[in-house]
């Protein structure tokens, strides 16, 4: 008993340091838990031996993954990507195991074992891809939506090979088809069985357990239903693993679907590690150290091998050359799923130890390897030698865009984009706004809006926007992270671009700062002056103080804000914006009495307002000389305190005060 003790406190210890790790340095825990099994087994250290038990615990792992990954899998979200998933998926993986068992076949192994990996290289790492896509900010991005759809055919893929895997084992080459037919129909009659369980018995009994807010049997019930699913499909001589995925995706479609994933996932994590601790027990280490020349082989024709087959399927789908291109980069190492046939395919002796220990280290290297590949998309695209110039004139064209210079560049088009560019449109301030939602970026170009679809971490994506020919850039997203890779992205496209962030506080005011931004607008101190003036205004204070308390803290505030916000200025009076600076732009229309006049002529001087600025044919004349001859559609920056700038306003448009 404390010999059993002392491993499994070894074993979690060892997990728990070494997921650690692999996290610090941006690996995947996948990899942390194979090495625990390799350190763990016979040929590391050697302090744990593989039982059944510990077999059958790990496999409940496997169960419990199905499970939340029918959660993901609602028939909706299916129909919605059929294209990608059953389209350009399906292609994937079917000349992927095609073209592989053909090479494989050539290379002396037989039709069986060519098939099995094949089968197994055609799969990718749904945890590693779609957790990079998340961190990346590039699920959005049309690179992100095909790899998505791919890797959900894939894990859909699965499934048949969970039940073909032990068949093809069971049987011989005459009655296979019979066998494979037998228990697709046996899949059929479950499927039915399970989907009208799912569909009408399993809401009402979580009704009633939601009725009760006990959490405990809430997760007792959702364990329960997951297993009973998978015996009931082992019953029927199918993967129990099946059945929990048939049971998770009748739930996918329920209102518990979230709350069901959130439960089972702290069992599924933690069994899905021991899985993959055994799987790395496994390896036989001394046979890939022998055969690591072979390997690194095996793993650039790997690389090459799905890149290009990806490509070319996501070129015949209609794919642009970039985005196919990208969708390999994210989809060509081997996933977990890979590691489960492996698991399934030794058990039942499709594949000899040697070959699957060679597999398993072949998974553990693409998967270490995709995370530095990832980082350098944007230098690989440039050895395929697209032009990104091109692509950039041509993003700019299709938005009606002849040139970009001295410029707003917003990123992100949500509320506040669409607020900034409301409010640049009356000035005649042009702008180019970035998005990566494709939903919004379609309805806003259909609009006429100058909005370009893309991440704006993309350094091609930034110089489509002309950020270099920017005046200044803004970031509308209030979250600190994601702010940094923006900011570390910008300053390489564009050193000298001016930076306003948003942000919730102004917690990370100084870090900012050395990063190199600008001004720093933190809502919260926004939303508290405007929370103090409308209490300020209910206790009785007049209006006139309110607004000279608040310009004077937002003055304090903002480095550049020189008493712009004046507040409403047809409430104040001279006395109380005294030390107010006030900005306004002003375009000439037709009609306007400053057109065709100098500025000498005008005499502002004499009503104490100066002309900083003069904006014509996209160009700035920053303090415009005295005998410059103003024109039709010029824009002029006045500067002044708020009634003079009004009156002055109202002279250049009218001719009078």
């Amino acid at each position: 008993m404390q010999n059993i003790f002392a491993e499994v406190f070894a074993l979690l210890l060892a997990a728990v340091i070494l997921v650690w790790l692999f996290k610090r340095v941006g690996l995947p825990a996948i990899l942390a838990y194979l090495v625990t099994g390799i350190l763990a087994g016979g040929h590391g250290i050697g302090w744990m031996t593989i039982s059944y038990e510990m077999h059958f615990i790990a496999e409940l792992g496997i169960v419990f993954l199905l499970f939340s990954l029918g959660l993901e899998f609602s028939v909706p979200r299916l129909m919605a990507m059929r294209h990608l998933v059953f389209g350009l998926g399906s292609l994937q993986v079917v000349l992927t195991t095609l073209l592989g068992t053909t090479l494989l076949w050539f290379l002396q192994f037989n039709w069986l074992e060519a098939f099995v990996i094949a089968s197994l290289v055609a799969l990718s790492s749904t945890a590693v891809v779609v957790k990079l896509l998340k961190e990346s900010g590039s699920l959005n991005l049309r690179s992100g939506q095909l790899a998505i759809g791919v890797l959900l055919f894939q894990d859909i893929a699965v499934v048949p090979l969970l039940i073909a895997f032990p068949l093809i084992a069971q049987s011989d080459n005459q009655v296979l088809v019979g066998a494979l037919s037998f228990a697709l129909a046996k899949g059929a009659l479950v499927c039915v069985f399970l989907w009208a369980v799912g569909k009408w018995l399993l809401p009402k009994i979580f009704n009633e357990v939601a009725l009760v807010r006990t959490d405990e049997l809430f997760v007792l019930t959702t364990i329960v239903v997951a297993l009973c699913a998978g015996g009931l499909t082992y019953l029927f001589g199918l993967s129990m693993a099946l059945g929990a995925f048939l049971a998770g995706m009748m739930l996918g479609e329920s209102q518990y679907r979230h709350q069901l994933e959130a439960e089972i996932r702290p069992f599924r994590d933690i069994l899905m590690g021991l899985f993959f601790v055994t799987v790395g027990m496994q390896l036989d280490v001394p046979y890939v150290i022998a055969s690591f020349f072979y390997i690194i082989l095996a793993l650039v024709v790997l690389l090459v091998f799905k890149l290009l087959i990806i490509m070319c399927s996501a070129q015949l789908m209609g794919e642009r050359k970039k985005d196919a291109l990208a969708t390999g980069i994210l989809l060509w190492q081997m996933g977990e799923f890979g590691f489960v046939l492996v698991a399934l395919a030794s058990k039942h002796h499709l594949l000899d130890a040697n070959i699957a220990s060679f597999l398993i280290a072949l998974g553990v290297f693409s998967m270490a390897l995709t995370p530095y590949l990832i980082e350098q998309t944007e230098r690989i695209l440039s050895w395929f030698n697209i032009d990104k110039e091109r692509f950039a004139d041509d993003l700019q064209n299709s938005l009606g865009i002849k040139s970009l210079n001295d410029h707003v560049v917003i990123l992100g088009y949500g509320r506040v984009g669409q607020t900034i560019a409301r409010f640049l449109k009356p000035e005649a301030i042009p702008y180019v706004a970035i998005e990566r939602n494709p939903i919004l970026v379609q309805e806003a170009q259909t609009a006429g809006e100058p909005v370009l679809f893309g991440h704006a971490g993309q350094k091609s994506i930034l110089e489509s926007a002309g950020v270099e020919q920017a005046r200044l850039l803004i970031i509308t997203c209030s979250d600190f992270e994601q702010c940094q890779k923006l900011i570390d992205s910008v300053k390489q496209a564009a050193p000298n671009v001016k930076i306003l962030v948003r942000m919730r506080d102004d917690i990370h005011l100084e870090a900012l700062k050395q990063l190199g931004v600008t001004e720093v607008v933190p809502e919260a101190l926004e939303a508290s002056l405007m929370l103090v003036s409308h209490v300020l205004y209910m206790s009785g204070v007049p209006m006139r103080r309110i607004l000279k308390r608040v310009s004077k803290e937002r003055q304090n505030r903002y480095e550049y804000l020189h008493g712009f916000f004046a507040g409403d200025s047809a409430d104040l009076s001279e006395q109380t914006t005294d030390r107010l600076e006030y900005l306004h732009a002003i375009a000439l229309p037709e009609s306007a009495y400053a057109a065709n006049k100098t500025i000498a002529e005008l005499a502002l001087d004499k009503q104490k307002v100066v002309i900083t600025a003069l904006r014509r044919n996209g160009e700035e004349i920053d303090s415009p000389p005295i005998d410059t001859m103003l024109l039709v559609s010029d824009v002029l920056l006045l500067k002044g305190k708020p009634r003079r700038v009004e009156r002055a306003e109202q002279y250049l448009l009218e001719g009078f005060v």
